[in-house]
């Protein structure tokens, strides 16, 4: 008998995630050195994490011996002075992605329905398949979540509503206006995820915190996988009511964040002057690699994420061109955005590399396909070009 024969059907259709190759991967499969490899295919932080989280870390890595606390109390209060709620207000995951699945636990069967953006974070739709609910996907507009479309996709079935801001892969963002808006307007059956996983890099974000003390069904998810520079140790948090966090509790395993990521986590916290650097480095970086895409004719959409989504002809061509020479990013085919490829913005060696990269890409006989050559041509309206 086949093991997969005694699957449940739902897990052998299940699609599955491809995450960003890692930097040895690629220095084995082309015999390259991973010293000289340049990742820009997964939105991390190329300044790291902060030095403080770094030796927070190393002292917590000496009582390895010893169980995590399994509650994060000391986090869990430190993220509600942070933000100015209760600590039972936070729920920590291994990573947001984690809080996405405890969501689906708490909230989803067969025969219910998810609204989510098309394109946007593919977990979205991977978990609500997971739990036999049905992911109904909203094509964005001018690149941007279209909360009014989203909002006339609810129905009686409708459980939950995903909003990526700023979103991934497109890196737009929506203003606090409409996503205050857009959460009013939710009936009482709906949950709102607004998913604040690159909102570090905003200027001035969106503070959703009055519309939780009002009791709207609503979770902020975090993490610190990128402005902080700690995704290696996988920590998330989600803020909302306090039945709501009650909620996901019930569902989460004990001891799912481990007490390295909590000490380097709470550390981080305290660092804001190197988060504030990041921002405005990450700022600095892209401006010049949007500068230079214009400059090579490449189409681009306006990003206040730390990454950019790039037209460059055959996205996986470009990918394999560009990985040949050391540097990885991300192809956008499983977003069905065939011509693009999504970029890190990294430090400023690593986004001239790039660039040089992109640069013989364009000019070579694939990478210059019709509809690049004869200038640049990006087409945004003025509401996808503000954000």
């Amino acid at each position: 008998m086949r093991i997969d024969s005694l699957a449940r059907p739902s897990v052998l259709s299940q699609p599955v995630y491809q995450p960003g190759k890692p930097i040895d991967y690629v220095a084995r499969e082309l015999g390259l050195d991973p010293a000289g490899i340049i990742k820009l295919a997964s939105n991390e932080n190329p300044f790291g994490a902060s030095p403080r989280a770094i030796e927070a870390a190393i002292r917590a890595l000496a009582q390895g011996a010893l169980y995590p606390d399994g509650g994060c109390y000391e986090l869990r209060r430190r993220l509600a002075s942070f933000h100015g709620l209760g600590a039972d207000q936070f729920v920590v995951g291994n990573g947001s992605n984690e809080l996405i699945e405890l969501l689906g636990h708490v909230f989803l069967g067969p025969g219910d329905e998810v609204v989510m953006a098309t394109p946007a974070f593919v977990v979205y739709k991977l978990v609500t398949l997971l739990f036999g609910a049905k992911p109904v996907e909203v094509p964005l507009r001018d690149w941007t979540h279209d909360l009014p479309a989203m909002a006339a996709a609810v129905t009686p079935r409708t459980k939950l509503v995903c909003v990526c801001s700023p979103n991934n892969p497109t890196g737009t963002a929506n203003s606090g206006e409409q996503l205050e808006a857009f959460i009013r307007a939710m009936p009482d059956h709906v949950v709102v995820v607004i998913d604040e996983a690159y909102i570090e890099y905003l200027e001035n974000p969106p503070d959703l915190k009055p519309l939780i003390r009002e009791g709207k069904n609503l979770i902020c998810l975090r993490t610190f996988s990128k402005i902080y520079g700690l995704a290696a140790l996988r920590v998330g948090y989600g803020y909302a009511s306090p039945d709501l966090c009650a909620l996901l509790e019930r569902v989460r395993q004990p001891f799912n964040v481990n007490a390295i990521g909590q000490a380097a986590a709470l550390a981080a916290l305290d660092d804001k002057d190197f988060a504030d650097r990041c921002r405005r480095a990450n700022a600095e970086g892209m401006a010049a690699v949007e500068c230079a895409l214009s400059d090579l004719g490449f189409k681009f959409v306006r990003s206040c994420a730390n990454f950019v989504l790039s037209k460059v002809g055959d996205g996986t061509g470009c990918f394999s061109r560009l990985q040949q020479r050391g540097i990885i990013v991300r192809p956008m085919v499983v977003y069905g955005l065939n011509d693009w490829v999504r970029i890190t913005i990294g430090n400023p060696e690593a986004n001239g590399a790039l660039l040089e990269g992109l640069r013989a890409w364009r000019f070579s006989s694939k990478g210059c396909p019709v509809g690049l050559s004869g200038g640049f041509d990006l087409k945004l309206t003025e509401k996808s070009a503000s954000v």
